[in-house]
Order: structure tokens, then C-alpha cells, then sequence
């Protein structure tokens, strides 16, 4: 059997992510998988720390005779067990794992109170209060148009 070392694409539509999967040669592009090796998420900002690879793994497939696609072998040879960018890659990993700024939690403002109803009125205002609604309840007095 032929092994290759390729990605398999997971994911969804403009948001990719590929694993890199040790395969038959013969089984399609996101067929059945002999071993995941790592994976390389092409979406993450820091270059550096776009793969993560099993290098052991990686390199005991690499000595039983398995062959990396183009892409496959660029990554492992930047990033593999003898890479050329490991000391960037993990100055990536620190920066990303470094806690972000976030905004504080939003402020809780305490509602004010229903105001208690008014307390009522002593009877003697009660009485001035009626007449004058009593007065203007009166219908006005017809002006003579001249």
C-alpha cells in the first residue's frame, strides 16, 4: 500500500482547516484515514502558529517509506522535527497564548424605585379642589359677534 502524508480539508466554506493525515494513496482527498499527524488552520493571524504537527509521528512515517504531498512537505519542512521555523512557531504560540485586553463587564445601574403614590389630600382641600373643577365645567359665556 502507498502511504501519503496530505491534508484533508475540514471546516466550512471560506473558514478552512486541514488535517494532515497519514493515507492510501488511492482513498479520495477527505477519505478514510490510516493516522492523523497534526493539523493547519490556514485562518489563524500569527503565521507562525498556523500548524501543529506529531513530529515523531511525522517522521516515522517519513522512515517507513511515506511520501508528503507539495504542500505537506513544505510545513514539515518548516515546522517538522528538524524545522527551519520552530523557534518562530513557538515565540507564535506564546504570543497567542499571551491573555488579550478585554473590555470590562458593562455596568449595572440600579433602577430607580416606583415613587409612592402621593399621599392624599386633607378634606378641607379635597372640597376647594371639587368646586373649582365645578366652576370650570360651566359652559363659557357666548361673546356677541358684532
Amino acid at each position: 500500500m502507498a502511504v501519503r502524508i496530505r491534508m484533508k480539508r475540514h471546516g466550512r466554506r471560506h473558514q478552512p482547516f486541514f488535517r494532515i493525515c497519514a493515507m492510501d494513496s488511492r482513498a479520495p482527498r477527505d477519505g478514510r484515514v490510516i493516522e492523523e499527524l497534526g493539523h493547519y488552520d490556514p485562518m489563524v493571524k500569527e503565521t507562525d502558529a498556523r500548524v501543529v504537527l506529531n513530529a515523531d509521528r511525522v517522521d516515522y512515517w517519513l522512515s517507513v517509506g511515506a511520501l508528503p504531498t507539495e504542500k505537506v512537505a513544505v510545513l514539515i519542512k518548516k515546522y517538522g522535527s528538524k524545522g527551519t521555523h520552530l523557534e518562530k512557531q513557538n515565540e507564535a504560540r506564546q504570543r497567542m497564548a499571551v491573555a488579550k485586553p478585554v473590555a470590562p463587564p458593562p455596568m449595572v445601574v440600579p433602577r430607580k424605585k416606583a415613587e409612592p403614590p402621593a399621599p392624599e389630600p386633607a378634606p378641607e382641600e379635597t372640597q376647594a379642589v371639587e368646586a373649582q373643577a365645578e366652576s370650570s365645567d360651566a359652559p363659557p359665556a357666548e361673546e356677541s359677534s358684532q
